[in-house]
């Protein structure tokens, strides 16, 4: 399959934008920084201010305790319940290019190979996880993921969603991670000053 690439150039002004994910657990208030990841930031609120997240949910749980990848991370992931995201996918962002690390709280883009990833699939990372970072040994490419924001608040409902046992046997590789019943994000908006 040939990979089509968008840009968001037009969005790269503002220096943060903060989101409000409510979830079927809590709200968690991310910020996003469309100026240091333009394209992956800019991906990202392209679905939240086209109503694209009606129906996503977080479905996969990452614990020390169910992790076949190597080294062993800790995050959730959420993002649309489908295999075909209604957008491209977007050109790679690295944290060498970004300069955001994957912290405790860091909102990142889940991918297969590079390329590959849309803000259809994101997840949070738990504790700090350098593994993930450019030129880190999660992935056999040492590309890493591409970050773009993180948690200012709530990560009480990232680690309780993260604690769900109640999880498939779909695998190999995500064998006890997918919730059998995914924590729905009942909305997602941009926080505005009032």
């Amino acid at each position: 399959m040939k990979e089509k690439f968008q840009t968001f150039e037009g969005r790269a002004e503002e220096q943060s934008v903060t989101v409000i994910l409510c979830t079927s657990l809590g709200d968690i208030e991310l910020v996003v920084y469309p100026q240091k990841a333009p394209l992956s930031a800019g991906d990202f609120l392209d679905y939240v201010d086209r109503g694209l997240y009606q129906g996503a949910a977080f479905y996969r749980v990452i614990r020390p305790d169910n992790d076949a990848g190597s080294p062993v991370i800790e995050a959730i992931q959420g993002g649309l319940l489908t295999e075909s995201p209604p957008t491209e996918f977007i050109a790679h962002e690295s944290t060498k290019q970004t300069g955001i690390k994957h912290l405790d709280g860091t909102l990142s883009l889940a991918r297969r190979e590079v390329g590959t990833a849309t803000a259809a699939a994101f997840f949070i990372i738990i504790g700090d996880q350098p593994s993930m970072d450019f030129g880190g040994s999660r992935n056999a490419d040492m590309q890493g993921f591409a970050a773009f924001g993180r948690v200012v608040k709530g990560m009480e409902v990232v680690r309780a969603i993260q604690q769900i046992r109640d999880t498939s046997n779909e695998g190999p590789f995500v064998k006890g991670q997918k919730l059998s019943n995914p924590v729905a994000i009942e909305s997602v908006k941009r926080k505005t000053n009032s």
